[in-house]
């Protein structure tokens, strides 16, 4: 008997970080960052959420408060779809967010609030998306290219 239950137990924790793939649906009710939300589902479980294949300006980043407030504007107070990819090494979901069938990872990327993260980034139409917000100086393409640091770059100078 105890070996059924230790099978059944090692086999919800095995299955837990299976969730790639999976689909979740819930409102927005917190938006930490450019890239981080938090997630209400229909069971009452907050989900952390880092947007897949973009990264944004960290708070005490040139455009980091604006990125914030464009991701807000856009899906703050919202249902939306969370296309799970797994986690990340603090236990949030990677995920692809949609409200109303509109990819908001790449809208952010698109309205030049968001780099593409080069390092994770799969979707090979982000990289056109940030290409056509640099040459339209769109958002964060507008600043100084002095201040328009990669946030991947700007944490690794302030660990």
């Amino acid at each position: 008997m105890m070996r059924f239950i230790l099978s059944v137990i090692m086999l919800g924790l095995i299955t837990l970080p299976a969730l790639a793939g999976q689909v979740i649906s819930g409102k927005v009710v917190g938006v930490t960052d450019g890239d981080t939300i938090t997630v209400l589902t229909p069971e009452k479980k907050q989900l952390k959420v880092r947007l897949a294949e973009i990264d944004t300006p960290e708070k005490r980043q040139p455009y980091g408060k604006r990125s914030k407030q464009a991701l807000s504007s856009l899906i703050f107070g919202k249902q939306v779809e969370v296309e799970s990819r797994g986690k990340d090494r603090y236990q949030r979901t990677i995920g692809k967010i949609f409200l109303d069938g509109t990819d908001i990872n790449a809208e952010m990327v698109r309205r030049g609030h968001a780099w593409v993260y080069r390092k994770y980034a799969r979707d090979p139409g982000l990289f056109d998306l940030e290409d056509e917000a640099r040459t339209q100086e769109l958002g964060l393409w507008r600043l100084p290219e002095v201040k328009r640091e990669p946030p991947w770059e700007w944490r690794r100078k302030h660990k």
